[in-house]
């Protein structure tokens, strides 16, 4: 699939207000919005890099400054604000605030699980009034604070040149090229991050079904014990692994959650667009719908894939009722990882933490 398309043609320096970005510092103080689980871990791990952060919030406890109008006078131009709310409605307003307060010559970055079409008309937004944008699939949960951001970005040259002390900072210790890649124009970083989200439900499920065979024969005495045998040396080693393990360490049979699995939109954009272009895609389809099945009974698969988005991004899950053997949703879908219910999350303000989760699958 080609990644050019009219708004990178339209976004390109030459055709900016302001006379292009090429002669545009690098960026040495960012401008973030969102300082959830993913966004205040990306604020510290910023600041602990050598990046000065002034960061927004509507949680009073979390944000640096008051308001959006505080943020973009506290920024040096030309300016550079990261984006890290829900997709959606969340992320378009605030696209709408930033074209109104930012200025010829800034630069947004859209870092949460936007489709990568809304980049499109994102860019050509903030274009018709001289603001530039990059797009960023950001991957490494609540783990990556100390442990890095797998990104994938996608704009100008010229404007993710400006921002690579920014991901330099975000992105694992070690070589560029294996935490990092400028994935194609406008709208390529989150088509990256979907085609990977749809990887990750493959991967999941594939270690969920092995876990419900190992559990269905009583030959197999310590169904733990055998993943965990295979996080040194095996074929199958990963950090998915690794997190499996953790689950099952704290929970071995998984029975304090249903296997009731939800979804974030990724796994659909991909299995979309795989039926698009004509890609075979059966293990990301069949991942997929194992998941609309979960809404529908109860297995030790699914528990085990409602297990690993917990460990990795922090997911809620539905957990099972006193005496419902595991199958009863009851009133109980918890975050485990901070004890907060879903409700409670979704009560959260739209640029809080309460609603941005892990930004994965």
């Amino acid at each position: 699939m080609s990644t050019q398309s009219t708004t990178d043609q339209a976004t390109s320096p030459t055709d900016a207000p302001d006379g292009g970005t090429a002669s545009a510092p690098p960026v040495r103080h960012l401008g973030m919005v969102g300082l959830g689980r993913m966004g205040g871990g990306m604020r510290d791990r910023l600041r602990a890099g050598g990046v000065e952060v002034t960061g927004y919030d509507r949680d009073p406890q979390a944000t640096d400054v008051e308001s959006l109008e505080a943020l973009v006078a506290a920024l040096p131009a030309p300016r550079a604000v990261w984006v890290m709310v829900p997709a959606g409605a969340v992320t378009s307003g605030v696209v709408d605030e930033l074209a109104r307060l930012l200025e010829p010559g800034d630069l947004v970055v859209d870092g949460g699980n936007t489709k990568w079409t809304d980049d499109e008309v994102h860019a050509r937004q903030l274009h018709e009034v001289g603001v530039r944008f990059v797009d960023c699939g950001v991957s490494g949960g609540v783990w990556g604070r100390e442990a890095g951001y797998g990104l994938m970005c996608g704009g100008d040259a010229a404007d993710v040149e400006r921002l690579l002390p920014v991901f330099d900072a975000l992105r694992p210790e070690g070589p560029r090229e294996e935490g990092y890649v400028h994935a194609g124009a406008v709208g390529a970083g989150h088509y990256a991050k979907m085609v990977h989200n749809g990887i990750e439900y493959g991967l999941m499920q594939a270690y969920a079904e092995g876990f419900e065979l190992l559990r269905a024969k009583d030959l197999i005495t310590d169904e733990a014990g055998c993943f965990q045998a295979w996080t040194r040396g095996t074929v199958v080693r990963s950090w998915l692994l690794d997190l499996l393990v953790r689950a099952l360490d704290s929970d071995p049979d998984l029975e304090r959650i249903t296997g009731y699995v939800d979804d974030s939109g990724e796994g659909r954009w991909t299995v979309q667009e795989a039926v698009e272009n004509g890609v075979p895609a059966p293990v990301m389809s069949a991942s997929l719908f194992a998941r609309f099945t979960s809404r529908q009974d109860d297995s030790p698969a699914m528990k085990a894939v409602a297990a690993l988005r917990n460990q990795f991004g922090g997911h809620a899950v539905h957990e099972a009722g006193p005496s419902s053997g595991g199958g009863d949703l009851g009133d109980a879908t918890t975050d485990r990882s901070t004890g907060r219910s879903a409700e409670d999350a979704a009560h959260a303000g739209p640029t809080s933490g309460g609603g941005e989760v892990d930004h994965t699958a």
